[in-house]
């Protein structure tokens, strides 16, 4: 189905969802956005390429753009709201279960051109997703899947771990767990603050197919245990048959870091300017000669 029906579809099912006329998606310029109230959203495909060998890519990491303010962090007693709410209860247009839905549509529908090649996506679900919604996480998404030709193997569901809902931790690895019984792929995502023990015991519990962690402002932290414990989380996941990626890597320092521990895959901005260094440089000799 071409992208601009793809778009009335999925704009036609919300609308028929909702009993209003709301439709949040438009196409520009082959791009597809999402507008959620004052919130304007698209996307960005960010690479996921091999360690050893950065012009390889492995897949795309699904990053959300807006041009308002993000979302708020939902405080404890809001969360403690959510997990009381009964099963059976409607979800309101605005709230966090429909915003996360709408932003990974418009990023399946952004990632259609190229999802003939061998690459997987990798898309973020919200927390406050996964606790809301009381049983078959992923079968609302399985069909926006289909209705893109696409396989459920090929999208990668991925949960940002994060001591606030530490207490939940039992009720989102019971959600990855169904998006798993669909046939997605599921990970992990960690900043390093948050490489604690019971964040890791989650790695063992769900034996992701992908571990990342956020490398911002890793050069800047200042603890003699960092590659053990970077160390530690490599082995730990590779001994679950995951696969482990180095993420938002800005400068060479952090490159060399990641090649040496070991991880699979990198993506960050540093690796970007290289590859737009190396096609300047390539179309300026071919224009030389």
């Amino acid at each position: 189905m071409p992208l601009e029906q793809l778009v009335e579809h999925f704009n036609d099912r919300l609308e028929w969802e909702h009993h209003t006329n709301f439709r949040p998606f438009f196409l520009k310029e082959g791009v597809v956005h999402g507008l959620f109230g004052p919130i304007h959203i698209t996307t960005e495909l960010a690479p996921l390429r091999e360690t050893r060998k950065p012009s390889t890519i492995a897949g795309y990491i699904a990053k959300l753009n807006v041009s308002t303010s993000e979302i708020p962090h939902l405080q404890s007693h809001e969360l403690d709201l959510i997990i009381s709410l009964p099963a059976r209860q409607s979800i309101c247009p605005d709230s966090i279960v429909d915003f996360d839905r709408l932003a990974r549509t418009v990023h399946m529908l952004n990632f259609l051109p190229i999802s003939h090649e061998p690459f997987f996506l990798q898309l973020e679900v919200d927390p406050r997703h996964i606790l809301g919604v009381k049983k078959d996480h992923g079968a609302y998404f399985q069909e926006v899947i289909g209705k893109c030709g696409l396989e459920p193997n090929n999208i990668v569901i991925t949960l940002s771990v994060s001591s606030v809902y530490a207490n939940y931790y039992e009720a989102l690895l019971k959600g990855l767990e169904n998006y798993r019984q669909r046939g997605y792929r599921v990970a992990l995502k960690f900043d390093y603050n948050g490489l604690s023990g019971s964040a890791l015991e989650l790695i063992t519990a769900l034996s992701p197919d992908n571990v990342g962690l956020s490398a911002k402002d890793l050069g800047r932290i200042q603890d003699n245990q960092l590659p053990h414990k970077l160390h530690r989380l490599h082995k730990l996941t590779d001994s679950v048959g995951g696969q482990t990626a180095l993420l938002d890597i800005e400068d060479a320092n952090i490159k060399a870091l990641a090649r040496t521990i070991g991880f699979n895959w990198v993506q960050g901005a540093y690796y970007e300017q290289s590859v737009a260094s190396i096609e300047d440089t390539a179309l300026h000799l071919s224009r030389a000669v």
